[in-house]
């Protein structure tokens, strides 16, 4: 029987229940200014805007996330799909989502809760509407006509392909001057066009957002986004989107001059491993397996993408899901970012909305699935804070299933990922003697533990049994005495 089979049937018996139960959020904090320290995204993918202020501050910031990545805030076309969000009509902050002075307030509602803020920018294009249309906010526009922003000079018409789509993935020149399925491609290159981008994001930054990720970086040269990112009134976070593709001649390290770069083989490699490789493999997963220099990569289990192509995990494989989640978060590799999903059968349907299309607040478990909130995940996120600057140590695997490491001091993980419980055996986690709370299980809050307590021993080392397709994670921030 395939391995996804057999786990499968385990999960089933109930330890997704356990690894899925969401995390109790203590009353939010006084507030405070965002700390540097906080390293870990949350994906709030198409949440609207009074939704990811209420989220902020009931459970992002008490939980320790670092960041909220919201969806594009800018006017787009109209429809329930998941992608009209991607086609821009004008640069009003006016969408689905919600209004200019909503997201002003979600702003500054996520900066009270020590919550940065980065915004999913789309400046590679506007539309990809033929027949032009009616925007969202009522601008009219036309597929190579944005009155008062664009026309069509300033976009690109590669003249190939029959519609001037990209069909070559091995043409540099076509990847960056063709059209991505259809969407009008902006000339980058130009300097009017540069200041129209430039004068979006700063509008942006002037109502206090903290950084971008730039959609579609791959189909703009490294340079162009490096003239319009120097055109910024301030110096601001920037990831970009850069699909690695074997053998093509454009590449994500070219553009780790500007920025951080999505490390889109991260999610694939791990979905391989958790479904039908060895976990053992990972003791050097990251750069030793080829990817992106640590300092410059942003990794995910999955992403809004991702998850609709296939080859990755997502919220659809449970307690496994969870697992890798944990892994990420306490392995020190690249900025992880946590996926926040609505449900959907249907790969084109977008999120949850009135009859009108504007989406509706979040209802956690009821259309959206908000697996930031799963114990597993929301509790790992206060161990990547307390790991940070600390190094892999004590590294242990069973030529299988079954690994476990320390992050020097700071915190311990261990993952039996068999098919058997790991029963009564001996962890050196070189953490200081003491009460630890097992954030896998449990919740830790003023001071107590929801879930199981772990004893390390003066010599550092703990005892524990380990259910199959299951983990214990402790760390100092998590410490009863």
């Amino acid at each position: 029987m395939h391995r996804r089979s057999r786990r499968s049937a385990v999960l089933a018996l109930g330890v997704i229940a356990s690894l899925l139960v969401p995390a109790v959020v203590a009353a939010p904090p006084a507030a405070a200014a965002p700390s540097g320290s906080k390293k870990v995204i949350a994906n709030l993918f198409e949440w609207n805007w009074p939704s990811v202020a209420s989220e902020c501050t009931n459970v992002l910031g008490p939980k320790g996330y670092g960041y909220v990545q919201v969806s594009p805030p800018q006017e787009h076309v109209r429809g329930n799909q998941w992608w009209v969000a991607y086609q821009p009509v004008s640069y009003r902050i006016e969408s689905r989502k919600g209004t200019r002075a909503q997201f002003q307030s979600m702003v500054n509602t996520c900066h009270a809760a020590g919550v940065k803020v980065i915004v999913d920018a789309v400046v590679n294009h506007m539309s990809g509407q033929d027949a032009g249309g009616t925007g969202w906010a009522g601008s009219s526009y036309g597929h190579y006509d944005y009155p008062g922003i664009y026309q069509t000079q300033d976009f690109h018409h590669c003249g190939r392909n029959g519609g001037d789509d990209i069909v070559n993935y091995n043409d540099r020149y076509e990847v960056q001057n063709c059209e991505l399925v259809n969407l009008s491609d902006l000339k980058t290159e130009s300097e009017y066009v540069r200041s129209k981008l430039a004068g979006y994001l700063n509008d942006l930054l002037s109502l206090g957002v903290d950084g971008f990720r730039l959609d579609a970086s791959k189909h703009m040269p490294a340079a162009d986004i490096a003239a319009i990112k120097s055109k910024l009134s301030r110096s601001a976070y920037l990831v970009q989107e850069v699909i690695h593709g074997a053998g093509e001649p454009i590449q994500p390290p070219e553009y780790t001059g500007n920025g951080d770069v999505h490390e889109f083989r991260y999610g694939k490699d791990l979905a391989r491993v958790f479904r039908s490789e060895k976990l053992a493999y990972l003791k050097n997963f990251g750069e030793g397996w080829g990817h992106l220099p640590g300092g410059a990569a942003a990794v995910f289990v999955d992403n809004h993408d991702t998850q609709r192509e296939g080859g990755v995990l997502t919220y659809r494989d449970g307690g496994i899901y969870a697992l890798a989640n944990a892994f990420m978060l306490a392995w020190p590799y690249g900025s992880p970012t946590v996926m926040s999903s609505y449900t959907f059968s249907n790969r084109e349907a977008g999120p949850p909305s009135d009859g009108g299309n504007k989406t509706l607040n979040t209802t956690c478990y009821s259309g959206w699935e908000c697996e930031h909130r799963w114990r597993v995940v929301a509790n790992m996120v206060a161990f990547n804070n307390a790991a940070q600057g600390a190094g892999v140590a004590n590294w242990y695997d069973n030529g299988n299933n079954h690994i476990a490491f320390s992050r020097s001091g700071k915190g311990y993980l261990t993952v039996n990922d068999e098919d058997g419980a790991i029963n009564g055996r001996s962890y050196y986690a070189g953490l200081p003697a003491g009460r630890y709370c097992d954030v896998i299980h449990g919740d830790f809050s003023g001071g107590a533990c929801s879930g199981p307590v772990i004893t390390v021993d003066a010599g550092g080392w703990f005892a524990a049994s380990v259910p199959a397709h299951d983990a214990v994670a402790i760390h100092v921030g998590a410490k009863l005495s």
